[in-house]
């Protein structure tokens, strides 16, 4: 058994978007043969560092507060100075950093587990321990450079492109391995880190036996949209979605009704008939079951989207944008549709609403999918092995 130090950006429970269930699965899969302690910020109020779910799988839990990044301070404007990125400069915070050299210094610790950016930021204060960093996504900053449509922008999001993988691959040296979610993210990071060689895919996954006991009736013409506007991906999807596709839908299709959940963050949308926002839910996957159709319209961001796999384990099919389905192993037409413009997103989505047939062959042959791939049942003994071989490399 060894003592581990899991440090997260994101309190891990209630797991309510995609960061906080891959860390939650972690942990519930470490936890079966490792001591975990459970360094966390607090990203909500009301967050509860005795809360069962939790205590039942760290050994030890402390809770720092969370400043989210603000470009307007003072420290971020010096940021623009920096090597390392404003986003990190500004919300490094000082007291997370002595928690985990309090903690180091108290235990014999044999791996520290790095979660994302923002706390791979930490690595100074790991006294020389072997670590992993968990889940390096570069797809955002990648996406502003090379997407970046005037001068003034490529000058600007190319010097910010620069100054991450710099300051990558000057953290990188202090980590024995890291971890992406997908081949392409794989690929970016070799790119951007020539040198580095010890990278392993652990794709975000899904605990399937969670959505075995869901049963719901889907209801006719009805789609859903899952995910937080925070997240400025989300927001942007759906705003070109119900500008640009909604319209063609409903004009072939009047009675067609689409339910967004999430947290809408007093976001504006285009107005549009037969929308209903519930906010936040604290289970969407009856909502989702209950849906003919989950629409994943992204247009921008990285990583792989678990509300896609969040569908098909409860037997909604899917229609996405290839960057909504990027990363995932899917192919148009047998797991789900994909289209990118419109009109083609439009099509596919009335094709779908109008054959009973092709919703239940995307449905049986998505669910065999996420039992086969996506399962962190089936995922999580190539992370065991990982920290298996980084401790004793």
């Amino acid at each position: 058994m060894m003592k581990i130090l899991f440090l997260s950006r994101w309190f891990p429970y209630p797991p309510n978007n995609g960061s906080k269930l891959r860390i939650y699965n972690l942990l519930r899969g470490l936890a079966r043969y490792h001591q975990v302690t459970l360094l966390s910020f607090a990203d909500q109020s009301g967050v509860d560092p005795e809360v069962p779910e939790l205590r039942s799988l760290c050994h030890q839990i402390q809770v720092i507060p969370w400043r989210p990044f603000n470009p307007r301070s003072r420290q971020a404007r010096l940021g623009i100075l920096s090597l390392t990125p404003r986003s990190v400069v500004d919300t490094f915070s000082s007291g997370m950093a002595g928690r985990i050299v309090e903690r180091l210094s108290s235990g014999d610790y044999d791996l520290v587990i790095a979660s994302q950016w923002a706390m791979a930021s930490y690595v100074s204060c790991f006294q020389g321990l072997p670590a992993i960093f968990d889940e390096v996504e570069l797809g955002v900053p990648y996406e502003q450079f090379v997407l970046a449509t005037s001068l003034w922008r490529r000058f600007r999001h190319g010097l910010t492109w620069a100054k991450h993988r710099a300051y990558l691959s000057r953290l990188l040296r202090h980590f024995r391995a890291c971890t992406v979610v997908s081949e392409q993210e794989q690929r970016l990071l070799s790119r951007a880190v020539p040198g580095y060689r010890a990278i392993e895919i652990i794709p975000n996954c899904i605990d399937l036996a969670e959505y075995s006991d869901v049963r719901e009736s889907p209801q006719a013409n009805s789609l859903i949209f899952t995910g937080s506007f925070r997240y400025f991906a989300n927001h942007d999807a759906m705003t070109w979605f119900l500008q640009e596709v909604y319209p063609l839908i409903q004009a072939q299709m009047p009675e067609v009704c689409l339910v967004i959940t999430g947290d809408h963050a007093d976001r504006p949308l285009p107005p549009a008939d037969n929308v209903a926002l519930t906010g936040f839910v604290g289970d969407v996957r009856p909502l989702i079951a209950s849906a003919w159709a989950s629409l994943v319209p992204i247009r921008v961001g990285g990583g792989t989207r678990l509300k896609i796999l969040e569908a098909m384990a409860l037997g909604t099919p899917v229609v996405a944008t290839s960057k909504g389905a990027e990363g995932l192993e899917v192919q148009d037409g047998e797991h789900i549709l994909i289209a990118d413009t419109p009109e083609a997103f439009a099509r596919a989505v009335l094709r779908l609403l109008a054959d009973p047939g092709l919703r239940g062959r995307l449905a049986d042959r998505a669910s065999e999918l996420v039992r086969d791939r996506y399962d962190w049942a089936a995922v999580m003994p190539a992370f065991l092995d990982l920290i298996e071989r980084v401790v004793h490399a």
